[in-house]
């Protein structure tokens, strides 16, 4: 069996990132992933600023950038009356971030630009089709277990990073608790060529509060460059999977976000269970959880994918350091020291404030949020805090604090 010095399990944005961030300090890696190839159904798209940072620090802010879409402003919207509520102007962070903005590129392009980058680097190698069954480890080395189309094989690692997704094979094989719960309804994405701008006056990135039925609706390139719009709601608790998918429930739903009946294609549809979970632990021995093996959260903000990418960013400079030799081993302790606690205050608790946000029922608390919100956007001072902890620059800033 060779011995690898770290080892990615999973290749999409976050594993890629974790890999390139590693390859890129000069060491050697291994990144393997289940599938012959990367998902590219319709995903996380939203890049916050701080991730941008990260980007352009791995050499890929110019490519990711020329394959999305840039989108200064977020606005909340009545969706019931039509009416704005807020807007929110990214430029206000400029001075704060080279990035003062957010960049709406589909994360299966993220991972397929760090996978065709490691692929010319040397001593990284890509198994693309090799499914990580489970793994041991000792205080000096972790052995992982995988198959693919020629069998079973073992790999030695010194360090590996799961960043195998929400159902994480090795986070369950570390028997570390998937602490949280599970949304009673489901989302439905609904993915179309109409656009919205041609009905309503809204930007690339919109929050629509409706106390029957809210909607997130905003922008992507999509892989021919040509715009493609994702609307999500919320299905009904008792809504069955034939009828939350079917025709008629489809344009039903979008013709509530005023699109006209028979106008634009849907071109994909995702059904899914919602989740607001942490890992009781980020690190166990030799094996450190990244992004959704570590949390998963509901989507509005765009705040997951972001938490990830940072987490991989700073394993790969805390693992660098141990390895030259620069800190002890009790360096990596600071992993989870740092990332387990600004998950649960930047993501799980803004998400689930967001979406409490949108469904609010009780008439007068909705008025009050929507005041709050307007009032936050007219004041410059407090649009700008508002936009710091949005955008998760408070949230790095934090994290390089924590010893």
């Amino acid at each position: 069996m060779s011995r690898e010095r770290i080892l990615v399990v999973g290749a999409g944005p976050v594993g890629t990132v974790a890999a390139l961030a590693c390859a890129q300090r000069g060491h050697p890696v291994t990144l393997l992933e289940a599938e012959r190839k990367v998902d590219d159904s319709p995903r996380a798209s939203t890049t916050q600023p701080p991730t941008l940072e990260i980007l352009a620090e791995l050499g890929l802010i110019d490519e990711y950038i020329a394959h999305g879409l840039v989108a200064r402003h977020f606005q909340f919207w009545d969706r019931p009356t039509k009416r704005l509520v807020a807007e929110f102007d990214f430029d206000r962070l400029r001075g704060e971030t080279p990035f003062p903005y957010v960049v709406q590129t589909e994360q299966h392009k993220l991972a397929n630009m760090a996978i065709e980058r490691l692929r010319g680097m040397p001593d990284v190698d890509v198994q693309l089709g090799a499914r990580v069954t489970g793994l041991s480890q000792d205080a000096d080395r972790v052995v992982v277990r995988a198959e693919d189309e020629n069998g079973t094989r073992e790999l030695i690692a010194d360090y590996v990073i799961a960043a195998d997704g929400g159902r994480s094979t090795l986070r369950k094989a570390l028997g570390i608790e998937f602490e949280g719960y599970t949304w009673p309804e489901r989302f439905l994405v609904i993915t179309t060529t109409f656009d919205f701008q041609s009905a309503l006056p809204c930007c690339l990135r919109n929050y629509m509060a409706d106390p029957g039925e809210w909607t997130n609706l905003f922008k992507v390139a999509g892989d021919d460059g040509r715009g493609r719009w994702r609307a999500v709601f919320p299905t009904r608790e008792d809504e069955s999977d034939v009828e939350a998918l079917s025709d008629d429930a489809v344009r039903a739903r979008l013709a509530r976000v005023h699109v006209p009946d028979g106008e634009g294609d849907v071109v994909h549809l995702n059904l899914y269970h919602v989740h607001q979970r942490v890992a009781k632990q980020f690190r166990k021995g030799r094996v450190f959880l990244c992004g959704d093996a570590a949390h998963v959260n509901n989507p509005i903000g765009g705040l997951g994918l972001n938490c990830g990418i940072h987490e991989a960013w700073d394993l790969a400079g805390l693992l660098d350091q141990v390895i030259r030799r620069r800190a002890d081993e009790a360096l990596l302790d600071r992993y989870e020291r740092r990332r387990r606690p600004l998950n649960i205050e930047y993501v799980q608790e803004q998400t689930v404030a967001n979406k409490r946000r949108l469904e609010e029922r009780d008439p007068a608390r909705r008025a009050e949020r929507f005041r709050e919100l307007a009032e936050t956007a007219a004041d410059p001072a407090r649009h700008r805090a508002f936009l710091l902890r949005a955008s998760l620059i408070e949230s790095a800033r934090r994290a390089a604090a924590v010893d």
